[in-house]
């Protein structure tokens, strides 16, 4: 074993899978440091992979139910940008395969955008099909937001390439031909509503970050329109611009001011 540089022993330890392992074992006799690093580091990872099965496993409940009662695609349904007080709301559909094993999925809000967008393309890469909903500002005006969610959640629907023959939902209800779940919490208690949920927050912050270069001056980029000081202070100074939603209370304060 001595004889095994620490590059070496690295290189086997990928291919370990648990510690019952004979090398393993024997490595835990090797008094070097370096060695002794790489064997935490390898049990770290391991525990972190045990816990995200877990956290799979848990979140995949509900599909798992309704595929034993016969459904087989099974569509997460959720949104993003349903507070701010500028831009769109989006809203995904996904319909995940029953052998995707796609860890890290959860409420897209507790997420780093780092990991948003690592997730993004995993579920484009493994989905079975992805479907999204935009509602301009204009019309969420016309509408109200709660009813411009639901028509971006039901134009995200008709998108998919599949038909679905269930639908789970975070917390809401849609005019739709297929049955459907509302779920408390779903993007933190569903696979398929946590994958909905990134595709639409990662859709709409590239979008957002689009109109940055549109409309420059209001940090569309940084707070994605949402209502902070400073997005309230650049309304203040430069008064709303075409995305910005009119029938919400900060953009009318501003509209008053100029």
């Amino acid at each position: 074993m001595k004889n095994q540089t620490i590059a070496q022993i690295k290189e086997v330890l990928r291919e370990i899978k648990n510690e019952n392992d004979p090398f393993f074992m024997e490595l835990q006799s090797d008094s070097r440091k370096g060695v002794q690093v790489l064997l935490n580091s390898w049990k770290a990872g391991k525990e972190k992979e045990r816990k995200e099965h877990e956290q799979y496993t848990r979140m995949s409940v509900h599909e798992n139910q309704l595929r034993k009662q016969g459904f087989k695609w099974i569509g997460g349904i959720d949104e993003a940008g349903r507070g701010p007080l500028a831009g769109p709301v989006v809203a995904a559909a996904v319909i995940l395969n029953e052998d995707s094993c796609i860890y890290g999925l959860d409420d897209s809000k507790k997420l780093s955008e780092t990991k948003r967008n690592e997730l993004f393309g995993r579920i484009h890469e493994e989905a079975r099909a992805i479907g999204v909903g935009i509602i301009s500002s204009g019309e969420i005006d016309q509408l109200n937001i709660y009813q411009a969610v639901k028509k971006a959640m039901n134009q995200a629907v008709s998108e998919l390439a599949i038909q679905p023959d269930f639908l789970l939902l975070d917390a809401m209800a849609i005019e739709a031909p297929y049955p459907q779940e509302s779920i408390i919490k779903g993007d933190a208690n569903s696979n398929s509503i946590a994958a909905a949920s990134i595709i639409a927050k990662v859709t709409r912050d590239r979008l957002m970050a689009e109109y940055e270069q549109q409309y420059p001056g209001y940090g569309f980029g940084i707070h994605k329109g949402y209502g902070t000081k400073a997005h309230l202070d650049a309304l203040k100074k430069l008064g709303p611009c075409p995305i910005h939603r009119q029938s919400f209370a900060p953009v009318q304060a501003a509209m008053n001011r100029s």
